[in-house]
């Protein structure tokens, strides 16, 4: 069985998740430096089998672009050329991040850990997967 994997692009930092094969549960994965992101991805999907990629979508809540829409979009175009055969899909991440520093908060995260950026990506991307695992019903 396949997983699916999420991506919740930055210019520096990138958090990833995934579920597992069964696709029920959505756990962080990693986050990497962005510089380093396709290395990463090549060698994960060569131990992992992955039907789909989830990429956020940054937009305001006019659904108007972001600054961060025109790197998302570029990274997307990459992603096709390296890996053609793999379906990707955008999906909303307004909100994810704050959403992210909240969850920390409430699983009584230290305050050092919080401020960890690699650590509010990683959950933001299990955010956005295990929204979109409910969406599939």
């Amino acid at each position: 069985m396949a997983r699916i994997l999420c991506i919740d692009y930055g210019g520096k930092r990138t958090g990833l998740a995934v579920t597992d094969p069964m696709k029920i549960i959505a756990s962080g994965l990693t986050a990497v430096d962005t510089k380093d992101l396709m290395d990463y991805l090549k060698k994960y999907f060569k131990q992992e089998t992955v039907e789909l990629i989830l990429i956020g979508d940054p937009k305001n809540l006019d659904d108007s672009d972001t600054h961060a829409t025109p790197l998302v979009n570029a990274f997307i175009k990459k992603l096709q050329k390296e890996f053609p055969h793999m379906p990707i899909e955008k999906v909303d991440e307004r909100y994810t991040s704050k959403m992210a520093k909240l969850a920390m908060l409430e699983m009584g995260m230290k305050k050092k850990d919080r401020q960890n950026k690699k650590n509010v990506d990683e959950i933001a991307a299990t955010i956005m997967l295990q929204e979109y695992l409910a969406q599939q019903g």
